[in-house]
């Protein structure tokens, strides 16, 4: 009979990742209960069981590259994970009567982390690297690039759907001289993004998108559609559309997967990220299908590996600080957070987009900014 880390051999020998083995990404096992774990939890089981120390890696990007990109984490599909499915099928897990859960649980646990983990203006989305050398760099290369390919100018409304800790709407404020409004689902989130707006023209509320119905010039909403939920991408892009006026734009930024699915990872979903999901183009398209017209896509999905992997180091160089607030198992579910994605982002699996759209088209076309 075969057994279960002869399984889990055959597996990882498909990556030529070794057991044990010396190299940097080769998985080191201290509790030989692991093997039968995996098998039995699958993503949950691979997760919790790093969390509690059974294994490690040196560079868990990599070790996550070569698993993803051998699709080893879709060969294991625990019975346990069925019910989990067939509820994400059947109910809608983000409706408005659970939309502040994410923000409670993933935003609300302490600024003091983001403020450790992000850039100067704790900007919580991919960074645009191209021609910077730094964090700070790439983000404010991310925002100018939102705001160049929304064309802002002074005297514009703007509005910005999961505003984070109010840096994006500051910037626009101060360097494009535009006025408008932010929502997030986050406590913690709207009261720092309030300070951090503080004496510029901008209104910050606590509020589902679901609320909105007012009009604005431009609109933006970056990394923030990931928590809507299939059921409910139509309602969002009937929003935006409703709230934007005739001849605006809408920029919407999104980690996206090359398959469609209608739930996320059990472990990203028990741990980090409940009630998210991973759009794909085909769900975007099919949404915002005759209420926009698409005038430009975007991918600079790699970009985001190099971006968890800043957040790391800045998260490993804070430990000391850290440590009186956050407990060590707690640093090794956000390390493999972290980490994990990227490796997702280096696979090529999941991408992150930048989507322009009119209502109407742009009359005569839409130039296209990089």
């Amino acid at each position: 009979m075969e057994t279960f880390y002869n399984k889990a051999k055959k597996l990882f020998d498909e990556t030529d990742i070794s057991i044990n083995g010396i190299r940097p990404f080769d998985i080191q096992v201290h509790n030989d209960q692991f093997f039968q774990r995996i098998f039995a939890e699958g993503s949950l089981g691979l997760g919790e069981s790093y969390m509690d120390g059974w294994w490690d890696c040196e560079v868990l990007d990599e070790f996550f590259r070569r698993i993803i990109s051998a699709g080893l984490d879709r060969c294991i599909r625990p019975v346990r994970e069925l019910p989990v499915f067939l509820k994400a099928r059947i109910l809608n897990l983000q409706d408005q009567s659970r939309a502040f859960i994410i923000g409670e649980h993933h935003y609300d646990i302490g600024d003091d982390l983001y403020e450790s983990m992000l850039d100067s203006r704790m900007i919580y989305s991919c960074a645009y690297w191209k021609n910077a050398d730094s964090l700070d760099k790439a983000q404010e290369n991310k925002l100018d690039l939102v705001f160049r390919k929304l064309g802002l100018k002074k005297g514009l409304r703007v509005l910005d759907i999961g505003c984070g800790w109010g840096g994006a709407l500051k910037y626009a404020a101060e360097k494009y001289g535009v006025e408008g409004k932010g929502i997030t689902v986050s406590a913690n989130q709207a009261k720092k993004a309030a300070d951090t707006c503080r004496n510029l023209p901008i209104e910050i509320h606590l509020q589902d998108y679901r609320e909105l119905d007012e009009q604005f010039d431009r609109i933006w909403s970056i990394g923030m559609i990931e928590h809507v939920g299939v059921k409910n991408y139509r309602t969002f892009m009937r929003i935006a559309r409703r709230c934007l006026k005739p001849d605006g734009l809408f920029l919407l930024h999104t980690i996206g997967g090359n398959r469609s699915v209608f739930k996320t990872d059990p472990w990203i979903e028990r741990f980090i990220f409940p009630n998210s999901m991973i759009p794909s183009l085909r769900q975007l398209s099919l949404s915002w299908e005759q209420l926009f017209v698409l005038e430009d896509l975007h991918n600079f999905g790699y970009d985001y590996a190099k971006t968890l992997k800043q957040w790391n180091h800045n998260v490993n160089a804070s430990l000391d600080k850290l440590s009186a607030r956050y407990s060590e198992r707690f640093f090794r579910m956000w390390r493999y957070y972290l980490l994990s994605c990227a490796g997702a982002f280096k696979a090529r699996k999941l991408n992150v987009w930048q989507f322009v759209l009119s209502p109407n088209g742009v009359p005569g076309g839409y130039d296209s900014i990089r």
